[in-house]
């Protein structure tokens, strides 16, 4: 089979096309048939040697931590139901055409959800759920969202939206904003133009996945008692807990590590939302799993909207 392994630290021309055995399930086991795999922004920082930190990994390793496909085979002693089902695999390792896996690590997609649209809800979902209810949002409360139309900040800007919120999205250039608006985001900002935060006013909410200076304008514009939550740093650095005014509730990056223990029910309360059409996930490019370097570079670039997958 064919797997897409980063050979060492670097750009995305790392990350070269390679054939390796089959997987073979053993005892407990299963092995997944994967046909789509998430790609990450923190994949790209990892293939960058820049998170070791947070994801230890030692060059060649192969990337991608999440996938959906179909299961092919079963191992001893694993229930023989799995055999045929449509799962996400929630493993490491998935840019690949097959994934091993436990069944502790699946999860059946349910009927009306497609495996790219479960994908983007394996990680991003999961983590948007769990910093939207960690700042309590609260009906008529004024929300920021940046950036809003990547894969986590399109969710956050359904969720407040359904919450009674006023959304406020942050983003990059007319087709995104227009887009933002689209889920549900009741005004718009482009925070690459100036003056963006005059426009966007004060908020009891901020929403940042950008970190760095964009990420510090936006805690800026937390009134008195609100909530700052950092969940990325596409940006620049992620925004310390200590560098947000202290008459404001911060949470950061180190928040993430706590929602772990909850992860899978969380993804399965999106499936759930996205089955019955109260959610729905922006799938904004795809890539065949021999050009993962150009999935990677499209990411990093900052001009595509919504998921970026690797479909086989």
């Amino acid at each position: 089979m064919r797997v897409i392994e980063a050979v060492r630290f670097g750009g995305p021309e790392v990350l070269r096309v390679k054939r390796v055995p089959d997987p073979h399930p053993g005892p407990g086991q299963v092995v997944v048939e994967v046909k789509v795999a998430g790609v990450l922004w923190i994949d790209t920082v990892i293939r960058r040697g820049e998170a070791g930190h947070l994801f230890p990994v030692t060059p060649p390793y192969v990337p991608g931590a999440g996938a959906a496909g179909q299961v092919t085979e079963i191992g001893a002693g694993t229930d023989p139901s799995w055999c045929g089902e449509w799962v996400l695999a929630d493993v490491h390792g998935a840019y690949a055409e097959q994934v091993p896996a436990t069944p502790g690590q699946l999860i059946r997609v349910p009927p009306g959800v497609g495996l790219r649209e479960a994908v983007a809800l394996l990680h991003d979902g999961s983590t948007a759920l769990a910093v939207f209810e960690r700042a309590a949002v609260r009906r008529g409360e004024r929300v920021l969202v940046q950036p809003a139309a990547g894969g986590l900040g399109t969710l956050l800007v359904q969720l407040a939206h359904a919450a009674g919120a006023y959304v406020i999205g942050v983003a990059r250039g007319a087709e995104k904003l227009e887009m933002v608006r689209a889920l549900g985001a009741d005004a718009v900002a482009d925070y690459s133009e100036p003056g963006w935060t005059d426009e966007v006013g004060p908020v009891d909410v901020a929403f940042d996945g950008v970190g760095g200076d964009l990420g510090r304008a936006a805690a800026k514009l937390v009134v008195t008692g609100g909530r700052y939550s950092n969940y990325g740093w596409a940006g620049g650095a992620p925004v310390a807990v200590d560098e947000v005014r202290p008459d404001v509730t911060a949470y950061g990056l180190e928040q993430l590590r706590e929602y772990e223990p909850g992860r899978r029910a969380r993804t399965e309360r999106m499936l759930r939302l996205a089955a019955r059409g109260a959610v729905r996930t922006v799938i904004g490019q795809t890539f065949p799993l021999s050009r993962a370097a150009d999935a990677h570079r499209a990411l990093e670039s900052r001009c595509g909207k919504g998921k970026t997958l690797l479909v086989i």
